[in-house]
Protein backbone atom coordinates (compact mmCIF):
# COMPACT_ATOMS: atom_id res chain seq x y z
CA UNK A 1 0.00 0.00 0.00
CA UNK A 2 1.62 3.69 -0.65
CA UNK A 3 1.72 5.94 1.93
CA UNK A 4 -0.48 8.39 0.49
CA UNK A 5 -3.14 5.31 0.54
CA UNK A 6 -2.35 4.54 3.74
CA UNK A 7 -2.89 8.26 5.28
CA UNK A 8 -5.72 8.53 3.63
CA UNK A 9 -7.23 5.40 4.76
CA UNK A 10 -6.05 5.99 8.18
CA UNK A 11 -7.77 9.04 8.40
CA UNK A 12 -10.83 7.87 7.39
CA UNK A 13 -10.94 4.99 9.79
CA UNK A 14 -10.20 7.97 12.54
CA UNK A 15 -12.70 10.25 11.26
CA UNK A 16 -15.07 7.32 11.43
CA UNK A 17 -14.09 6.91 15.35
CA UNK A 18 -14.42 10.39 15.88
CA UNK A 19 -17.67 10.44 14.78
CA UNK A 20 -19.12 7.05 15.65
CA UNK A 21 -17.91 8.12 19.56
CA UNK A 22 -19.96 11.32 19.38
CA UNK A 23 -23.03 9.87 17.09
CA UNK A 24 -25.20 9.41 20.45
CA UNK A 25 -24.34 12.98 21.66
CA UNK A 26 -27.07 15.76 21.07
CA UNK A 27 -26.75 18.95 21.71
CA UNK A 28 -28.75 18.83 24.20
CA UNK A 29 -26.55 17.27 26.13
CA UNK A 30 -24.00 19.91 26.29
CA UNK A 31 -24.83 23.23 28.81
CA UNK A 32 -24.14 25.85 26.53
CA UNK A 33 -25.04 26.46 22.57
CA UNK A 34 -23.73 29.06 20.74
CA UNK A 35 -25.04 29.67 16.61
CA UNK A 36 -21.97 29.90 14.71
CA UNK A 37 -21.87 32.76 11.68
CA UNK A 38 -19.29 30.96 8.86
CA UNK A 39 -17.82 33.30 6.15
CA UNK A 40 -15.65 32.11 3.35
CA UNK A 41 -15.37 29.00 1.68
CA UNK A 42 -15.46 25.41 3.38
CA UNK A 43 -15.98 22.42 3.50
CA UNK A 44 -13.58 23.61 6.45
CA UNK A 45 -13.88 26.38 8.74
CA UNK A 46 -11.90 27.36 11.36
CA UNK A 47 -13.10 29.31 15.08
CA UNK A 48 -11.26 31.22 17.06
CA UNK A 49 -12.26 30.30 20.52
CA UNK A 50 -12.78 33.43 22.51
CA UNK A 51 -11.65 32.95 26.22
CA UNK A 52 -15.75 33.45 27.57
CA UNK A 53 -16.63 31.09 25.19
CA UNK A 54 -13.78 28.32 26.69
CA UNK A 55 -15.05 28.82 30.38
CA UNK A 56 -18.44 27.48 29.35
CA UNK A 57 -16.59 23.97 29.93
CA UNK A 58 -16.43 21.82 32.04
CA UNK A 59 -13.20 19.97 31.17
CA UNK A 60 -10.15 22.14 31.26
CA UNK A 61 -8.48 20.51 28.19
CA UNK A 62 -12.16 21.33 26.03
CA UNK A 63 -13.03 17.25 25.78
CA UNK A 64 -16.38 18.90 25.94
CA UNK A 65 -16.26 20.72 22.81
CA UNK A 66 -18.59 19.80 19.68
CA UNK A 67 -20.24 21.12 16.80
CA UNK A 68 -23.15 20.26 15.27
CA UNK A 69 -25.35 20.96 12.16
CA UNK A 70 -28.52 21.89 12.33
CA UNK A 71 -30.44 18.43 12.56
CA UNK A 72 -27.94 17.67 15.53
CA UNK A 73 -25.60 15.70 13.25
CA UNK A 74 -21.68 15.90 14.76
CA UNK A 75 -18.95 17.27 13.35
CA UNK A 76 -15.58 16.49 12.73
CA UNK A 77 -13.20 19.07 14.41
CA UNK A 78 -9.71 19.33 15.63
CA UNK A 79 -8.07 22.03 18.22
CA UNK A 80 -4.85 23.64 17.71
CA UNK A 81 -3.68 24.44 21.29
CA UNK A 82 -0.43 25.94 21.21
CA UNK A 83 1.97 26.37 23.83
CA UNK A 84 4.40 28.83 24.14
CA UNK A 85 7.98 28.37 23.21
CA UNK A 86 9.81 25.90 25.72
CA UNK A 87 12.99 28.08 27.56
CA UNK A 88 15.29 25.87 25.36
CA UNK A 89 13.80 27.32 22.09
CA UNK A 90 14.74 30.58 22.98
CA UNK A 91 18.18 32.39 22.85
CA UNK A 92 19.45 34.72 24.82
CA UNK A 93 22.67 37.16 22.33
CA UNK A 94 25.12 39.72 23.89
CA UNK A 95 24.33 42.43 20.64
CA UNK A 96 26.70 45.74 20.07
CA UNK A 97 25.39 49.22 20.88
CA UNK A 98 26.35 52.30 19.35
CA UNK A 99 25.32 55.92 21.39
CA UNK A 100 23.10 57.90 19.05
CA UNK A 101 23.83 62.00 19.97
CA UNK A 102 21.85 64.92 18.61
CA UNK A 103 22.16 68.76 19.50
CA UNK A 104 20.37 69.40 23.31
CA UNK A 105 18.02 71.94 21.86
CA UNK A 106 16.77 69.67 18.96
CA UNK A 107 14.21 67.64 20.75
CA UNK A 108 12.12 66.57 17.37
CA UNK A 109 13.97 65.17 15.43
CA UNK A 110 15.85 61.78 15.92
CA UNK A 111 19.95 61.73 15.75
CA UNK A 112 21.31 61.53 11.80
CA UNK A 113 24.05 59.22 11.95
CA UNK A 114 26.54 58.11 9.62
CA UNK A 115 27.21 54.48 9.48
CA UNK A 116 29.99 51.62 8.67
CA UNK A 117 29.27 48.00 7.71
CA UNK A 118 30.71 44.74 7.27
CA UNK A 119 29.48 42.90 4.23
CA UNK A 120 27.14 40.68 6.10
CA UNK A 121 25.90 43.94 7.46
CA UNK A 122 27.70 44.02 11.17
CA UNK A 123 27.91 47.52 12.17
CA UNK A 124 31.38 48.60 12.26
CA UNK A 125 31.01 52.19 13.25
CA UNK A 126 28.32 54.87 13.85
CA UNK A 127 28.65 58.69 13.93
CA UNK A 128 26.80 61.88 14.25
CA UNK A 129 26.67 63.01 10.45
CA UNK A 130 27.40 66.38 11.89
CA UNK A 131 29.90 67.83 14.00
CA UNK A 132 28.78 68.84 17.13
CA UNK A 133 30.48 71.70 19.45
CA UNK A 134 31.06 71.20 22.94
CA UNK A 135 28.96 71.34 25.66
CA UNK A 136 25.83 71.22 22.45
CA UNK A 137 25.69 67.51 22.42
CA UNK A 138 23.21 65.00 24.04
CA UNK A 139 22.96 61.49 24.18
CA UNK A 140 19.72 60.85 22.92
CA UNK A 141 19.49 56.68 23.03
CA UNK A 142 21.51 54.00 21.74
CA UNK A 143 21.64 52.05 18.05
CA UNK A 144 21.63 47.80 18.70
CA UNK A 145 23.39 45.91 16.19
CA UNK A 146 20.61 42.54 15.65
CA UNK A 147 22.16 41.92 11.99
CA UNK A 148 23.66 38.58 13.48
CA UNK A 149 20.19 37.36 14.86
CA UNK A 150 17.48 35.87 12.08
CA UNK A 151 15.24 34.33 14.70
CA UNK A 152 12.26 36.85 15.46
CA UNK A 153 13.05 38.83 18.78
CA UNK A 154 11.05 38.36 21.49
CA UNK A 155 12.67 40.56 24.65
CA UNK A 156 15.76 43.00 24.80
CA UNK A 157 17.51 43.42 28.11
CA UNK A 158 19.44 46.29 29.23
CA UNK A 159 21.78 47.80 32.14
CA UNK A 160 22.90 51.02 32.70
CA UNK A 161 25.39 53.10 34.74
CA UNK A 162 24.79 52.86 38.46
CA UNK A 163 24.53 57.46 38.95
CA UNK A 164 21.15 56.82 37.35
CA UNK A 165 18.38 55.76 38.94
CA UNK A 166 14.43 55.84 38.84
CA UNK A 167 12.56 54.79 35.61
CA UNK A 168 13.94 54.96 32.01
CA UNK A 169 11.24 55.40 29.61
CA UNK A 170 12.08 55.50 25.65
CA UNK A 171 10.60 54.21 21.82
CA UNK A 172 11.85 51.41 20.30
CA UNK A 173 11.88 51.37 16.21
CA UNK A 174 13.06 48.60 14.45
CA UNK A 175 15.09 48.69 10.60
CA UNK A 176 16.30 46.43 8.25
CA UNK A 177 18.33 48.99 6.32
CA UNK A 178 18.87 52.06 8.55
CA UNK A 179 16.57 54.23 6.02
CA UNK A 180 13.14 53.19 7.02
CA UNK A 181 11.91 52.79 10.63
CA UNK A 182 9.25 50.72 12.27
CA UNK A 183 7.56 51.35 15.43
CA UNK A 184 7.72 48.74 18.42
CA UNK A 185 5.85 50.57 21.00
CA UNK A 186 7.62 51.68 23.97
CA UNK A 187 9.82 50.23 26.44
CA UNK A 188 10.06 51.07 30.40
CA UNK A 189 13.04 49.70 32.69
CA UNK A 190 13.65 51.10 36.24
CA UNK A 191 16.26 50.69 39.38
CA UNK A 192 15.21 51.51 42.60
CA UNK A 193 16.20 52.30 46.51
CA UNK A 194 13.58 50.78 48.55
CA UNK A 195 14.46 51.25 52.13
CA UNK A 196 17.55 48.75 52.29
CA UNK A 197 16.84 47.11 48.83
CA UNK A 198 17.19 47.57 45.48
CA UNK A 199 14.05 47.23 43.10
CA UNK A 200 15.28 46.69 39.57
CA UNK A 201 13.43 45.93 35.98
CA UNK A 202 15.27 45.32 33.16
CA UNK A 203 13.29 43.61 30.41
CA UNK A 204 11.10 45.02 27.89
CA UNK A 205 9.13 42.98 25.55
CA UNK A 206 9.25 42.98 21.71
CA UNK A 207 6.34 41.96 19.36
CA UNK A 208 8.29 38.93 18.09
CA UNK A 209 9.37 39.94 14.64
CA UNK A 210 13.03 39.65 12.57
CA UNK A 211 14.51 43.39 12.60
CA UNK A 212 19.00 43.66 11.95
CA UNK A 213 18.43 46.69 14.32
CA UNK A 214 16.81 48.46 16.58
CA UNK A 215 16.81 52.49 17.69
CA UNK A 216 16.24 53.40 21.20
CA UNK A 217 15.07 56.88 22.09
CA UNK A 218 14.96 57.80 25.69
CA UNK A 219 11.79 60.30 26.26
CA UNK A 220 12.07 60.39 30.21
CA UNK A 221 14.80 61.26 31.00
CA UNK A 222 14.84 63.04 27.94
CA UNK A 223 18.47 61.91 28.24
CA UNK A 224 19.60 58.36 28.03
CA UNK A 225 21.87 56.71 30.34
CA UNK A 226 25.30 55.05 29.58
CA UNK A 227 24.52 51.28 28.28
CA UNK A 228 26.57 48.25 29.89
CA UNK A 229 24.27 45.61 28.57
CA UNK A 230 22.39 44.92 25.67
CA UNK A 231 20.88 41.69 25.00
CA UNK A 232 17.97 40.24 22.88
CA UNK A 233 16.28 37.07 23.47
CA UNK A 234 14.85 35.50 20.02
CA UNK A 235 12.88 32.11 19.09
CA UNK A 236 12.78 30.36 16.43
CA UNK A 237 9.87 30.84 13.95
CA UNK A 238 8.43 27.15 14.62
CA UNK A 239 7.90 27.61 18.16
CA UNK A 240 6.77 31.11 18.08
CA UNK A 241 3.41 30.70 20.36
CA UNK A 242 0.01 31.44 19.74
CA UNK A 243 -1.30 34.87 20.44
CA UNK A 244 -2.77 35.77 24.12
CA UNK A 245 -6.23 36.06 25.00
CA UNK A 246 -6.92 38.49 27.90
CA UNK A 247 -10.17 37.45 30.43
CA UNK A 248 -12.17 40.52 31.80
CA UNK A 249 -11.54 41.77 35.33
CA UNK A 250 -11.78 39.48 38.03
CA UNK A 251 -12.57 40.14 41.77
CA UNK A 252 -10.45 39.49 44.44
CA UNK A 253 -10.62 38.83 48.57
CA UNK A 254 -7.98 40.46 51.21
CA UNK A 255 -6.41 37.71 53.35
CA UNK A 256 -4.89 39.96 55.00
CA UNK A 257 -2.90 43.32 54.56
CA UNK A 258 -0.64 43.26 51.87
CA UNK A 259 -2.14 40.09 50.82
CA UNK A 260 -5.09 39.38 47.83
CA UNK A 261 -5.94 36.28 46.70
CA UNK A 262 -8.14 35.28 43.39
CA UNK A 263 -10.16 32.33 41.84
CA UNK A 264 -10.22 31.65 38.43
CA UNK A 265 -12.96 30.02 36.66
CA UNK A 266 -11.03 26.61 36.20
CA UNK A 267 -8.05 25.66 36.01
CA UNK A 268 -6.04 27.34 33.52
CA UNK A 269 -2.30 28.01 31.57
CA UNK A 270 -2.07 31.38 32.80
CA UNK A 271 1.02 32.94 31.10
CA UNK A 272 -0.12 36.51 31.99
CA UNK A 273 -1.72 38.65 34.32
CA UNK A 274 -2.43 42.48 34.67
CA UNK A 275 -2.78 44.04 38.22
CA UNK A 276 -5.59 46.91 38.26
CA UNK A 277 -3.21 50.17 39.31
CA UNK A 278 -6.22 52.68 39.82
CA UNK A 279 -4.61 54.86 42.38
CA UNK A 280 -1.79 57.52 41.17
CA UNK A 281 1.38 57.66 42.18
CA UNK A 282 1.49 53.88 43.14
CA UNK A 283 4.74 51.70 43.38
CA UNK A 284 4.48 47.69 44.77
CA UNK A 285 7.54 44.97 44.72
CA UNK A 286 5.16 42.27 44.59
CA UNK A 287 5.23 38.09 44.29
CA UNK A 288 2.71 36.36 43.07
CA UNK A 289 1.93 32.57 43.76
CA UNK A 290 -0.78 29.71 42.34
CA UNK A 291 -2.01 26.51 42.79
CA UNK A 292 -4.50 24.34 41.33
CA UNK A 293 -6.67 24.11 44.43
CA UNK A 294 -7.16 24.67 48.28
CA UNK A 295 -5.66 21.46 49.23
CA UNK A 296 -1.86 22.36 47.61
CA UNK A 297 1.15 24.32 49.09
CA UNK A 298 1.02 27.76 47.24
CA UNK A 299 3.77 27.34 44.29
CA UNK A 300 5.64 30.78 43.32
CA UNK A 301 5.31 31.82 39.73
CA UNK A 302 6.46 35.48 39.54
CA UNK A 303 7.69 38.91 40.97
CA UNK A 304 8.24 42.04 39.95
CA UNK A 305 7.50 45.72 40.58
CA UNK A 306 4.38 47.05 39.47
CA UNK A 307 3.83 51.15 39.55
CA UNK A 308 1.41 53.54 38.07
CA UNK A 309 3.53 57.18 38.32
CA UNK A 310 2.51 60.34 37.39
CA UNK A 311 6.14 62.23 34.92
CA UNK A 312 5.74 65.55 33.20
CA UNK A 313 2.20 64.92 33.29
CA UNK A 314 1.95 61.17 31.91
CA UNK A 315 1.32 58.10 33.58
CA UNK A 316 3.59 55.98 33.01
CA UNK A 317 2.26 52.09 34.11
CA UNK A 318 3.85 48.91 34.68
CA UNK A 319 0.64 46.21 35.92
CA UNK A 320 1.92 42.79 34.25
CA UNK A 321 3.79 40.14 35.67
CA UNK A 322 4.75 37.29 33.56
CA UNK A 323 4.32 33.23 33.97
CA UNK A 324 5.53 30.58 33.09
CA UNK A 325 2.34 28.75 31.38
CA UNK A 326 1.59 26.82 34.98
CA UNK A 327 -2.03 25.35 35.39
CA UNK A 328 -3.87 27.15 38.13
CA UNK A 329 -6.94 28.04 39.43
CA UNK A 330 -6.34 30.31 42.47
CA UNK A 331 -3.67 33.48 42.88
CA UNK A 332 -2.05 35.06 45.68
CA UNK A 333 -0.12 38.15 45.24
CA UNK A 334 1.69 39.19 48.49
CA UNK A 335 2.56 43.17 48.45
CA UNK A 336 5.95 44.62 49.89
CA UNK A 337 3.89 47.26 51.52
CA UNK A 338 7.27 50.00 52.18
CA UNK A 339 6.38 50.90 48.51
CA UNK A 340 2.77 52.02 49.78
CA UNK A 341 0.58 49.03 49.17
CA UNK A 342 -2.20 48.55 46.88
CA UNK A 343 -5.00 49.68 49.72
CA UNK A 344 -7.39 47.55 51.65
CA UNK A 345 -9.40 46.86 48.58
CA UNK A 346 -8.33 43.60 46.43
CA UNK A 347 -7.30 45.02 42.86
CA UNK A 348 -8.91 43.15 39.79
CA UNK A 349 -6.99 40.91 38.07
CA UNK A 350 -7.05 40.17 33.83
CA UNK A 351 -5.24 36.70 33.02
CA UNK A 352 -4.30 35.75 29.72
CA UNK A 353 -3.91 31.97 28.35
CA UNK A 354 -2.68 31.03 24.81
CA UNK A 355 -5.45 31.26 21.77
CA UNK A 356 -6.97 28.14 20.95
CA UNK A 357 -8.41 27.79 17.46
CA UNK A 358 -11.08 25.15 16.18
CA UNK A 359 -11.42 23.86 12.77
CA UNK A 360 -14.09 21.56 11.96
CA UNK A 361 -15.33 20.01 8.69
CA UNK A 362 -18.96 21.31 7.57
CA UNK A 363 -21.60 18.47 6.65
CA UNK A 364 -24.82 18.80 6.70
CA UNK A 365 -27.74 21.59 6.69
CA UNK A 366 -26.58 24.46 8.86
CA UNK A 367 -26.59 26.39 10.96
CA UNK A 368 -24.33 25.01 12.86
CA UNK A 369 -23.85 25.35 16.74
CA UNK A 370 -20.85 25.29 19.03
CA UNK A 371 -21.70 23.35 21.80
CA UNK A 372 -19.89 22.39 25.47
CA UNK A 373 -19.77 22.33 28.93
CA UNK A 374 -20.65 18.40 29.72
CA UNK A 375 -17.99 16.87 32.52
CA UNK A 376 -18.57 13.09 31.28
CA UNK A 377 -18.20 13.66 27.68
CA UNK A 378 -14.92 11.79 25.90
CA UNK A 379 -12.76 13.86 23.46
CA UNK A 380 -13.29 13.17 20.03
CA UNK A 381 -11.01 16.10 18.66
CA UNK A 382 -8.77 14.92 15.42
CA UNK A 383 -5.40 15.57 14.39
CA UNK A 384 -5.54 18.91 11.79
CA UNK A 385 -3.49 15.95 9.70
CA UNK A 386 -6.08 13.67 10.21
CA UNK A 387 -9.49 16.02 9.34
CA UNK A 388 -7.17 18.11 6.70
CA UNK A 389 -5.42 15.37 4.17
CA UNK A 390 -2.91 17.69 2.22
CA UNK A 391 -2.83 20.12 5.79
CA UNK A 392 -0.67 22.79 5.82
CA UNK A 393 -0.16 26.11 8.02
CA UNK A 394 -0.56 27.80 4.97
CA UNK A 395 -3.68 26.32 3.90
CA UNK A 396 -5.43 26.45 7.20
CA UNK A 397 -4.96 30.12 6.95
CA UNK A 398 -7.06 30.09 4.01
CA UNK A 399 -9.96 28.49 5.20
CA UNK A 400 -13.24 29.92 5.57
CA UNK A 401 -13.74 31.39 8.81
CA UNK A 402 -16.36 30.81 11.93
CA UNK A 403 -17.35 33.28 14.62
CA UNK A 404 -19.89 33.10 17.59
CA UNK A 405 -23.09 35.11 17.47
CA UNK A 406 -22.99 37.03 20.47
CA UNK A 407 -27.05 36.62 20.51
CA UNK A 408 -27.46 33.53 20.46
CA UNK A 409 -26.42 31.41 23.34
CA UNK A 410 -28.76 29.23 25.06
CA UNK A 411 -27.84 27.43 28.80
CA UNK A 412 -29.36 24.02 29.13
CA UNK A 413 -29.82 21.92 32.32
CA UNK A 414 -30.52 18.49 31.18
CA UNK A 415 -28.23 15.95 31.95
CA UNK A 416 -24.93 14.61 29.38
CA UNK A 417 -27.22 11.43 28.87
CA UNK A 418 -30.48 11.04 27.85
CA UNK A 419 -32.97 8.61 28.63
CA UNK A 420 -34.42 6.76 26.19
CA UNK A 421 -38.06 6.44 25.70
CA UNK A 422 -37.80 4.72 22.52
CA UNK A 423 -36.36 2.97 19.68
CA UNK A 424 -34.22 6.16 18.01
CA UNK A 425 -34.15 4.82 14.62
CA UNK A 426 -32.24 7.55 13.39
CA UNK A 427 -29.74 6.91 15.88
CA UNK A 428 -29.24 2.63 14.71
CA UNK A 429 -29.27 4.11 11.09
CA UNK A 430 -26.16 6.60 11.51
CA UNK A 431 -24.36 4.08 13.57
CA UNK A 432 -25.24 1.23 10.96
CA UNK A 433 -23.44 3.21 8.01
CA UNK A 434 -20.71 4.47 9.83
CA UNK A 435 -19.53 0.50 10.83
CA UNK A 436 -20.37 -0.40 7.08
CA UNK A 437 -18.00 2.95 6.27
CA UNK A 438 -15.09 1.12 8.79
CA UNK A 439 -16.05 -2.56 7.56
CA UNK A 440 -15.49 -1.72 3.75
CA UNK A 441 -11.97 0.67 4.13
CA UNK A 442 -11.22 -2.39 6.44
CA UNK A 443 -11.91 -4.74 3.76
CA UNK A 444 -10.27 -2.70 0.94
CA UNK A 445 -6.42 -2.35 3.17
CA UNK A 446 -6.89 -6.03 3.30
CA UNK A 447 -7.15 -6.44 0.05
CA UNK A 448 -4.43 -4.26 -1.30
CA UNK A 449 -2.35 -5.51 1.90
CA UNK A 450 -2.58 -8.77 -0.04
CA UNK A 451 -2.04 -7.98 -3.48
CA UNK A 452 1.30 -8.94 -4.62
CA UNK A 453 3.58 -5.70 -6.00
CA UNK A 454 3.79 -5.16 -9.54
CA UNK A 455 7.15 -6.01 -10.84
CA UNK A 456 8.85 -3.54 -12.97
Amino acid sequence: MSQKLKRSWLGAVAMGMALMAGAAEKPADFATQMTLHLSGEGPWYRLELPLAVQLNARQTDLSDVRVFNAVGDVQAYALAREVAPAEDNRTMTDVKWFPLYNSADDTERAPSVRVQSSANGTLVQVQPSSQLEAGEEELRGWLLDASGIKAPLQQLMIDWTSERDGFQRFSIEASDDLQHWQSWGEGQVARLALADERVEQHEVGLPGQTARYLRLLWSTPHSAPILTAAQLQSASPRSLPAPLVWSQALAGSTTRAGEYTWQLPMGLDVERVQIAMDQPNSLAPVALSGRRDSSLPWQPLSNGLLYRLTQNGQDVVQNELQLSGQRVQQLKLIVDERGGGLGEQAPTLKFAVRATQLVFLARGPGPYVLALGNATAKAANLPLSTLIPDYSAAKVATLGTAAVDGGAVSTSTAAPVQAVTGTDWKKIGLWSVLLLAVAFLAAMAFNLLRKPPVKP
